[in-house]
């Protein structure tokens, strides 16, 4: 299984790299995965609808047909651990290339979100963006760790 975490930013503190590296490795076993980071637009409170729209540009740039996207979005729907899962092993089963995507501070546009053939939440907090690409990739790794049998997960 093919996964991709394309996400807004390329220049994240140094615990926010380490924490995604460690949790990746360990999905090295169960899936092919890759973080692909683009750059975040300058900031400014007048031009923030701007800066949306040419995120969203970069972000379907980098969207293949072939991808099933899903948008990780505060309004998505909620899993717990064994029921993302499950949904895991749906993705798997696809045969097609999954791409998770995290927007910049502005969160994600809409016409990514249109894009998003489903669209999850890891959970109703609000979390900046560096944060969520940590949270994700664990949960990912414990999603496959229950596919797996793996004690990591306790229910």
């Amino acid at each position: 299984m093919k996964v991709t975490l394309l996400c807004m930013g390329d220049k994240m503190p140094s615990w926010v790299s380490q924490g995604v590296a460690e949790y990746a490795k360990r999905l090295t076993h169960d899936m092919v995965f890759e973080i692909k980071e683009l750059n975040l637009s300058k900031r400014s409170k007048s031009n923030a609808a701007s800066i949306l729209k040419r995120e969203c540009q970069q972000m379907l740039k980098h969207l293949s047909n072939k991808d099933h996207v899903v948008a990780l979005d505060v309004l998505g729907k909620s899993y717990s651990t064994p029921k993302l899962a499950k949904r895991l092993a749906s993705w798997r089963e696809l045969s097609r290339p999954v791409t998770f995507c995290i927007g910049g501070p502005e969160g994600l546009h809409p016409d990514v979100l249109e894009r998003a053939d489903e669209k999850i939440s890891l959970s109703e907090l609000t979390m900046p963006h560096p944060l969520v690409r940590i949270v994700f990739v664990e949960q990912l790794y414990r999603a496959m760790s229950v596919l797996n049998n793996h004690p990591y997960h306790r229910q």
